[in-house]
């Protein structure tokens, strides 16, 4: 290994690089990784991380935007032969060539995480599962149950593409420099594909993006403010058993679901 020392953090790219090898082992046992598996590592940093996912995956990617962190890397891997290292945002680096069952483990840029994740869900079962380290208050929006504050657009999304759970809390004394803001480890296993053209898909994500886009107001007011006509927002209701007072919030993902096939229907 290179004997050079690593790059200091460069704060705009929100860099806060984990340093403690307890968590590092917690989220490779949480991965359950074996030889016959490929990996998409995103936002590889210093490289603590990418070493021991190369010590139990078959084949190890990793997508790093900053040039210094990925020089520094290239020499740290150096002798490992199982790890490709590709230097791009991995908002827009090519990963429809990673193979179907690809796992993902990654400690996301928190300032890019939410369409970071948006994009990962996208690719269906390309992802079969994905690890990552996220800030704390987004973990806890994920996992969000209806009916409470920090239920909304971002849960009834990710619930849709994966079945998700919080693995564990992690301190900001395990990074340098340490974030402000406390972090968590969540584990997303892909969803089997609904049977869903995709208009259907777009019409769905309108319908929640647009009963979210005013929380205050009933969701058949949002939708209306939205674009939406009231009367078959208001008769698929209806349909199914549910009040035209309700709020967005209240509604699981499932009855979303009935909604939009509804209001389709109707429309």
């Amino acid at each position: 290994m290179d004997s050079s020392p690593p790059p200091a953090a460069i704060k705009r790219l929100g860099q806060n690089f984990l340093i403690d090898p307890n968590i590092v082992r917690k989220i490779v046992a949480l991965a359950d990784l074996s030889s016959a598996d490929t990996v998409l590592e995103i936002g590889s940093g210093r490289g603590i991380l990418t070493e021991a996912l190369c010590r139990t995956a078959g084949q190890v990617t990793a997508i790093e935007v900053d040039p210094r962190l990925h020089t520094f890397l290239s020499e740290r891997t150096a002798h490992l032969s199982n790890v490709t290292l590709l230097l791009g945002d991995a908002l827009t680096c090519s990963i429809e060539h990673l193979p179907i069952g690809t796992i993902v483990v990654a400690n996301l840029p928190y300032y890019i995480s939410t369409p970071l994740l948006f994009r990962l869900l996208s690719q269906g079962t390309r992802f079969v599962r994905m690890i990552l380290m996220l800030q704390n208050e987004v973990a806890d929006r994920l996992i969000a149950k209806p009916g409470t504050s920090d239920y909304g657009v971002l849960a009834v999304m990710a619930q849709y593409s994966a079945h998700i759970s919080k693995a564990f809390k992690v301190s900001p004394q395990c990074f340098r420099p340490r974030p402000e803001v406390d972090s968590a480890v969540v584990l997303l296993r892909a969803r089997e594909p609904r049977a869903r053209r995709l208009e259907e898909e777009q019409r769905f994500t309108a319908l929640v993006r647009a009963a979210f886009a005013h929380r205050r107001k009933t969701l058949v007011n949002s939708l209306k403010n939205e674009g939406y006509d009231s009367r078959p927002v208001e008769t698929a209701l209806t349909k199914l058993q549910l009040s035209s007072s309700l709020r967005a919030e209240t509604l699981t993902l499932e009855q979303f679901l009935e909604l939009a096939h509804l209001m389709q229907e109707l429309t």
